[in-house]
């Protein structure tokens, strides 16, 4: 009896199937007939599918078989995944391009090269003093891949890296400990899942600990940071925000955030670099070899 799979054909192309391997190239889950997804042993959801495509495939899978994303984040899948699904997503893939975007918007930031690109655009050398990062205290919320890769950054800018998880463990603080650690922290970085615990952890009562000056940067999820409290606290001056998420998501061209004073925002660039697609492969290549061999899976998020 053949297996069947449904992926994007870029990912798995060059894969050598065994002959009992019957595939269905998608981009768009969207297009596939229920049948064609419910008879699906093994389906890689396309990259950047919206909300809407992860739904409709989810409620059309059988149970037993494996759902595989091309992205670490699974928040918007996660509520959708039926009894005796697995979910897998693909961490690993986007550690590096974020870590290297997290450190970007910080450099970018302290040293104002917003306002120097404006001046350029009118010819003006504007000269002046930025701030350092050396010597900076750094407080980075969320110690997994993305933020691991941007600790191994930081610590060669003589940077004071304190991590925070979940919970405690060697050289790593509780969350529960931030209302001590945020009023002494000169950057403070989101690297955090978007869960329920996370979810408007950055609200009023965070930012009115935060001293005055310090930057936040979110690599995160847009969620993460209650939008309306982030405004106000631009508006009075007394942080900076560096984003590469933001909640709504896209940002409307009417929202507020845009014109909010002493704020940094790329379109969620984080993850996506020229490294991905190869890093994409080598993951689902590696999920493939340890499926078809019947070991258990890697970055297995549900069963």
């Amino acid at each position: 009896m053949s297996r069947k799979i449904i992926a994007p054909e870029w990912v798995v192309k060059d894969y050598p199937f065994p002959s009992d391997i019957e595939i269905t190239f998608s981009e768009d889950a969207m297009t596939l007939p229920h049948d064609v997804l419910n008879s699906s042993d093994f389906t890689i959801l396309p990259y950047l599918a919206n909300p809407d495509e992860a739904k409709y495939a989810l409620s059309h899978v059988k149970p037993g078989s494996v759902f595989q994303l091309l992205t670490a984040g699974f928040d918007n899948v996660l509520p959708h995944i039926p009894e005796g699904v697995t979910l897998c997503n693909a961490a690993g893939v986007h550690d590096d391009s974020t870590s290297e975007m997290a450190l970007a918007l910080i450099l970018a930031s302290l040293r104002e090269i917003p306002k120097s690109v404006q001046l350029q655009t009118t010819s003006q050398w504007g000269h002046g003093f930025s701030h350092s990062l050396a010597d900076k205290k750094v407080l980075l919320i969320g110690y997994g891949g993305v933020g691991k890769a941007t600790e191994s950054r930081l610590l060669p800018f003589k940077c004071e890296v304190t991590a925070v998880a979940t919970h405690a463990r060697d050289q790593v603080r509780a969350i529960s400990e931030l209302p001590s650690l945020i009023p002494s922290a000169d950057v403070i970085i989101l690297t955090v899942p978007l869960n329920e615990g996370t979810r408007g952890l950055v609200d009023k009562n965070f930012l009115d600990l935060m001293k005055p000056g310090a930057l936040l940067v979110n690599v995160a999820r847009g969620p993460v940071v209650v939008t309306e409290a982030l405004i106000e606290a631009l508006k009075s001056g007394k942080i900076m925000a560096a984003l590469d998420v933001t909640d709504p998501e896209p940002l409307p061209v009417d929202h507020p955030l845009w014109q909010a004073p002493n704020c940094l925002i790329t379109p969620h660039l984080g993850g996506d670099t020229d490294i991905f697609e190869r890093r994409a492969i080598k993951r689902i290549h590696s999920q493939l070899d340890l499926w078809l061999s019947g070991k258990p899976l890697e970055c297995v998020i549900t069963k």
